[in-house]
């Protein structure tokens, strides 16, 4: 079945709630009959290109960017009986946690729609082409969450611009969607999880809604120092944008804010069906989780993270530690008959965008099954999907890329 696609893509990033990049919200079709039966080679043709559009009622909602500049996303429309079928797909783009930081951010595409692309490719879990997506999108939305700067005073007005981005895609049909997913990657993956059951509540009973976290699943884990770099940095932009009304009150019953914002901690509250697709050695979590450089002031790491083959012993053993405390994580979650799962032992990060990991002719297996393939599967309850792949080296079908996010 084909599914309008509607890609929004809002130009500011820190949110009230997460401070993440720009967010992909797509209107999706899915191919409900099982897989298609070849996978795209390594030559492609050329992906779908999807124009900005700004959302001109989100000033009078005071859902503005990080400059003040109104928020916008891409949006291409699906036909046929896709138009009950969508996808909404966050983009990442990583947190600002002081002033300084996110001022600088109202300068480039995270913080300002002057500074978006005027049209972006759909791939991956966005791409509209049945041969490249077995999970077909065919709309997508790509929503920069941002604060308003002004003065001397930063006004996060993220929620506000998901709650904008929603109220225009429900006005533009998605009210009437009987199949909705909400994806995110990174960032985004976070915050698919913070939203999962805010999304289902915008849908009756009635229709299937579920939500998929891309590399999204950050652990509370300690650095090479023996710190909690990452900590650090979700502790400041849960102070500094105020988070803390936005995140699970069951959680925050139990725990303090900063908490509630690491996934681990979130999971068991999200009553939504939800998937979880990560790596278990997250090259973005390594780089600047476990080693960033003001963990590992000597550089001890730098060859390690710049090429997991270039690890010590101890270093590879410092991330299988970190692959079994995510796994331990993710226990009681896995135990759910609605909940899915596809951890791989890869070095990759945000594997639904990009083709080669999301569905290509050499993309990452788990038991024969690529990751749109075990998506499909569980998203149409064609199975019962928990895959978890066998620690690093064991996995043949893994890329092993590392992506530089400097």
């Amino acid at each position: 079945m084909k599914l309008l696609l509607v890609a929004v893509e809002v130009a500011c990033l820190v949110s009230g709630i997460f401070s993440f990049g720009s967010q992909t919200l797509s209107q999706l079709s899915f191919l409900e009959n099982g897989v298609v039966s070849t996978r795209p080679s390594s030559t492609q043709p050329q992906p779908l290109m999807v124009d900005l559009t700004l959302i001109q009622e989100a000033l009078s909602k005071g859902a503005v960017c990080l400059d003040g500049t109104l928020p916008g996303y891409h949006l291409d429309r699906g036909f046929g009986s896709g138009a009950d079928s969508w996808l909404v797909h966050l983009e990442g783009g990583g947190w600002c946690d002081t002033i300084r930081n996110c001022v600088y951010r109202k300068h480039t595409r995270r913080g300002s729609s002057k500074f978006m692309e005027n049209q972006i490719p759909f791939t991956g879990i966005l791409s509209n082409k049945p041969e490249e997506n077995p999970v077909i999108m065919k709309r997508s939305i790509d929503i920069w969450i941002p604060f308003f700067f002004q003065s001397a005073q930063l006004q996060f007005r993220g929620q506000k611009i998901w709650l904008a981005a929603m109220e225009e895609l429900m006005s533009k049909g998605m009210q009437k969607a009987n199949q909705a997913l909400l994806s995110g990657c990174s960032a985004g993956g976070l915050a698919s999880i913070i939203h999962c059951d805010e999304f289902r509540s915008l849908f009756p009973e009635s229709s299937k809604v579920k939500c998929l976290s891309d590399a999204g699943f950050f652990l509370d884990a300690i650095d090479v120092s023996g710190g909690r770099t990452l900590r650090n940095l979700f502790g400041g932009v849960v102070q500094l944008q105020d988070v803390q009304k936005n995140l699970p009150k069951s959680c925050l019953n139990q725990l303090d804010p900063t908490s509630c914002f690491f996934p681990q901690n979130l999971i068991d509250h999200i009553e939504t069906p939800l998937f979880l697709l990560n790596t278990a050695y997250d090259v973005w979590q390594v780089q600047a989780s476990l080693a960033p450089p003001s963990a590992d002031r000597l550089g001890s790491w730098n060859e390690c993270k710049s090429n997991h083959a270039n690890c010590s012993s101890s270093q590879i053993q410092f991330l299988q530690d970190f692959r079994n405390q995510m796994l331990s994580d993710i226990t009681d979650f896995s135990r759910s008959s609605q909940t899915g799962l596809f951890i791989n032992s890869c070095f990759a990060h945000c594997q639904s965008e990009r083709q080669e990991t999301w569905f290509a002719d050499d993309s990452p297996l788990i038991e024969d099954k690529p990751i749109a393939v075990a998506v499909g599967d569980w998203y149409f309850d064609r199975e019962v999907v928990k895959a978890i792949d066998c620690a690093y080296p064991c996995d043949n079908s893994c890329h092993n890329l590392v992506f530089n996010f400097k």
